[in-house]
Formats: C-alpha cells, sequence, structure tokens
C-alpha cells in the first residue's frame, strides 16, 4: 500500500522569490506553466507543511502563508513520507518524480525559503503533465532499484562448489546502496558458461531492471564467452572505468590485465561483466560503485548541482 499526501495550496510566481497561491497548477513537461522555475533542473517544489511548523516553532516566527517557502506544493501527510531521489507522486494522470531533495543556500538567507527549502524542500519535474489543485489526494511511490547478479560458472551451477563471486558484489553492491540511502533489490543467478543462457536471462531482465553484473567468463579460455554476449546488449560502451581498474590493479598483479571485464549502458539498464574470483569481482564492484550514482543520474538526465 502507498502512502498519500494531500495538497494544501497551489503556489506559483512569474519571478524568484515568495510563491503566490494560484487556483490550480497546470503542469507541463517543462514545469508549472507561467512559473519562474519551469523549464529548470528542478522545475517543481513540494514542502511538508510539518517543516515549516518545526521553522516556526525552533525560530518563534509567526505562521506564513503558503508559498512564502517559495514551495509549489505545499502538502501535510498523516506518516513521516520517506521522500528520496526517483521517487514519484502520482494523481490520475499527473507523475512527478523527485529528482533532489534540499538544495544550496543562496541569498545569504534573506527570504525563509532561504532556510527551510535547502533542508527539506521536494524538488520534482513532470514525467507526465496535467492539472494539481489544493484538496487533491497524491500518492507516493517509492523508487526500488533492480539489480541482476549473474555468475557463470559450469562447476558451481552443478553444485560442484558454492559461488561466493555473486553474493560478494551483492553484498558490496547492497552497502553502497544503503550508504547513499537508495533502495535496492538484488536477484543472484547462476548458470553455466552458456552463449544461449546468458542471452536469454539478458533479453528478458533488461527493460526490467537497473543494473547487471555477470560474473566469469571474462578470461580467454574457450568457454569465456561473458564478453562477448555482453556487448551485443551494450548500447554505449563505458570503457574508462574498466581501463582504471585494470591499470590500477595490473600494476601490482598482471593477470589482472587478461580480464575482459567490460561496462557499458542499454537504455537506462548499467551492464558489468566482471572477473569471477571473489578478489576480482569484489575490486572491480568497488571500483564501479564509486561512479554508480552519477551514471544513474547521466542515463535519466537529472542535474544535481
Amino acid at each position: 500500500m502507498t502512502e498519500t499526501i494531500k495538497i494544501l495550496a497551489t503556489n506559483a510566481a512569474g519571478e524568484r522569490g515568495r510563491k503566490l497561491p494560484a487556483e490550480k497548477l497546470i503542469l507541463e513537461s517543462e514545469g508549472v506553466a507561467g512559473d519562474v522555475h519551469a523549464g529548470s533542473s528542478r522545475p517543481v517544489s513540494m514542502f511538508d507543511v510539518a517543516h515549516a511548523q518545526r521553522f516556526y516553532d525552533i525560530t518563534g516566527a509567526r505562521p506564513l502563508a503558503p508559498g512564502q517557502f517559495a514551495e509549489n506544493i505545499l502538502f501535510e501527510t498523516t506518516t513521516v513520507t520517506d521522500v528520496r531521489i526517483f521517487d514519484k507522486f502520482v494523481k490520475d494522470e499527473v507523475v512527478l518524480e523527485v529528482v533532489q531533495k534540499g538544495k544550496p543556500f543562496h541569498d545569504q538567507f534573506r527570504e525563509p525559503g532561504n532556510y527551510v527549502m535547502p533542508r527539506e524542500g521536494i524538488f520534482c519535474r513532470v514525467a507526465h503533465p496535467g492539472e494539481l489543485h489544493s484538496g487533491d489526494v497524491m500518492h507516493h511511490i517509492p523508487r526500488v532499484f533492480k539489480a541482476l547478479v549473474i555468475t557463470l560458472s559450469d562447476r558451481a551451477s552443478r553444485g560442484i562448489y558454492e559461488d561466493k563471486s555473486g553474493p560478494a558484489v551483492s553484498a558490496v553492491l547492497q552497502d553502497y546502496f544503503d550508504k547513499i540511502d537508495w533502495r535496492l533489490k538484488i536477484e543472484n543467478v547462476v548458470i553455466p558458461d552458456s552463449e544461449m543462457q546468458l542471452r536469454a536471462l539478458l533479453k528478458g531482465a533488461l527493460s526490467a531492471t537497473d543494473i547487471i553484473i555477470t560474473t566469469g567468463g571474462t578470461g580467454i579460455g574457450p568457454r569465456d564467452i561473458t564478453p562477448e554476449v555482453m556487448n551485443e546488449f551494450i548500447k554505449k560502451p563505458i570503457p574508462g572505468i574498466i581501463e582504471m581498474i585494470r591499470w590500477k590493479y595490473g600494476i601490482e598483479k598482471p593477470a589482472a590485465l587478461t580480464s575482459r571485464a567490460v561496462a557499458g549502458a542499454n537504455g537506462n539498464t548499467l551492464l558489468f561483466a566482471i572477473p569471477g574470483s571473489v578478489r576480482g569481482a569484489t575490486e572491480h564492484i568497488t571500483e564501479i560503485t564509486k561512479h554508480l550514482q552519477h551514471l544513474f543520474y547521466m542515463i535519466h538526465s537529472i542535474e544535481i548541482h
């Protein structure tokens, strides 16, 4: 069951500063029609009235009219809504996607909005246009990223030994998502070194998965087929990450230079083929996670300032 928020006031303004009450918000692809922030990287601002009350309690300030925190949408909720980047707010055809939580301080705090909004503001883009009014109820849809970790190993798939590289990759990936406070669901699969099985998995998962990582099959043996298959699905290669990893670890371990690991993107999905040893897989995923947040921002066209 999704959480809901109730819109208490809708506001807009043609110039920077406080916003004025508006009968309705006409949401276009660029933002609120007639609002100064339309066309910006964070065109629609939202604000929980509970944070305004906290501001009044701390400062002793007199309650302000809606819009004076420079918010387009002032809302209330019966629970503490855990809002994160990429979450969505939905009402009928209207879809707002969260692109930023908080923002940089500016203008030397001349307005209340310059104190509260940088800390508590929710900034969205319009994923689907429409109209919003005071009194409307929107559903908060949390964004859960999906990862598929595929281990390619003839022996592990037959149960001759336990797969350890896949779980090691999943552990590092989960720790990273916890650190950046993004939700993640991971699926682990073990298959033989089979072009047909890998290709079928990738075809089935590509459109519904945010990140696909394979371990194993990146050497030059007759059964090492992972890079060839992965490259069939990579539309935009990202060679720099893998080149850096080979250089960094190849200095001390020349065998690392023989790895044929690859990285790239296909639409909104990131794909990585990394070595199958626990050590090699851990080294690769540790370096890859340093770039993941930025990569997701880029493929989803989100500008973070």
